[in-house]
């Protein structure tokens, strides 16, 4: 096991940051949640046509890249240090594993060339630790009837994977009718999908705490990525920014704020790229199931709380710009807030992470 990135990792992550850089700048994603199409589906087609991003998951067999959860977690920090609007997390990660533990083949090629897109559905706040709410009925094993709210990349999704149960089924997405509604993400539409004698296809089953485990894990990456923009952009304008005839970040106080949050940001890295190692599907079989579900939870209860933290203190330490839109830190704030909720809160993680490591209840 290392903490540290690889050759590989790190040429991974320059070519997804240059590419990041050309199409999808802080101006580009604000224009876009502006418009009716927040997502960029012209980005993610050659994100995936030219690095492979969409299929880093799907084994060289099935037409993927055949890595690991190590070189997804490099992806999702740099479009969490983009805010990119991309289906990066719904479908290559949350879908593709869904599909991977189905023991489903066919679709995982469509999505490994990112020419398909999907969706697992369902509620993006839902937790690992917890049967998923029973809203839909299944009629002859093939027709569905229902709804499940807050669903991200629903919107952009060619195909839905919907759980009922242990039973995971293939949904066309054109075949469900899918409302956006209002998110504090901009960059991460949530939709509810409402199912009315709707076909099915059942493709295999379904374990929600494995696959929703292995999402908050690598979600923590996503969060740390967040948590680096805004820590190295605040630092950049504290240099600049001028008060009294100094440097803002000359100031005694200011150094110790911006020490602490370096404390904070470089703590998250290691616990994100710890999950990230044990999530790996090539990670040391002496590892059993439950280590890495209790890597997961410390990543995922760890990073969430840093990354709004040091949102946070970056809207402050940038005053009065900092509190206007045009400013972009605002859409890393709301980022960091909606990921806090997704997949799990910070709370119940550390319970699970009570329990997977055995620590005795309180008194």
């Amino acid at each position: 096991m290392t903490l540290l990135y690889t050759e590989v990792e790190e040429e991974l992550r320059a070519s997804v940051r240059d590419l990041l850089a050309d199409r999808c700048g802080p101006d580009a994603v604000l224009r876009r949640v502006e418009s009716e199409a927040p997502y960029d589906m012209d980005l993610w087609k050659r994100l995936s046509r030219e690095i492979g991003v969409a299929g880093l998951l799907v084994p060289e067999e099935y037409g993927g890249a055949g890595a690991s959860a190590r070189e997804v977690a490099v992806v999702l920090e740099e479009l969490g240090r983009a805010v990119a609007p991309l289906p990066f997390l719904t479908s290559s990660v949350l879908a593709t594993k869904a599909l991977l533990a189905a023991g489903e083949r066919e679709l995982i090629r469509e999505l490994a060339s990112g020419e398909t897109t999907a969706a697992l559905a369902v509620s993006l706040a839902a937790s690992p630790y917890r049967p998923l709410p029973e809203t839909l009925t299944v009629t002859d094993g093939r027709v569905l009837d229902g709804e499940i709210r807050a669903v991200a990349g629903a919107d952009v999704a060619d195909v839905l994977l919907v759980p009922v149960g242990t039973t995971l089924y293939r949904v066309a997405a054109a075949d469900v009718r899918i409302e956006t509604v209002p998110s504090l993400d901009l960059t991460r539409p949530i939709s509810t999908l409402t199912f009315s004698g709707t076909p099915a296809e059942e493709i295999g089953t379904f374990d929600a705490r494995e696959v929703l485990s292995f999402g908050a894990g690598l979600l923590a990456s996503e969060q740390l990525g967040v948590a680096e923009w805004c820590l190295n952009t605040t630092l950049a304008y504290i240099k600049e920014r001028h008060q009294f005839a100094r440097p803002v970040g000359s100031f005694q106080a200011i150094k110790h704020r911006m020490a602490d949050l370096w404390l904070d940001v470089v703590r998250a890295r290691a616990a994100a790229r710890n999950a990230a190692d044990l999530l790996a599907e090539d990670a040391d079989v002496s590892h059993a199931s439950g280590d890495r579900e209790l890597a997961a939870a410390v990543a995922a209860s760890w990073c969430s709380e840093v990354a709004v933290h040091v949102a946070e203190e970056s809207v402050q330490l940038h005053g009065g710009i900092g509190m206007t839109w045009e400013h972009p830190v605002h859409l890393y704030l709301k980022r960091a807030k909606a990921t806090e909720i997704a997949l799990g809160t910070p709370g119940a993680h550390r319970e699970a992470l009570a329990t997977l490591a055995n620590l005795p209840a309180p008194a």
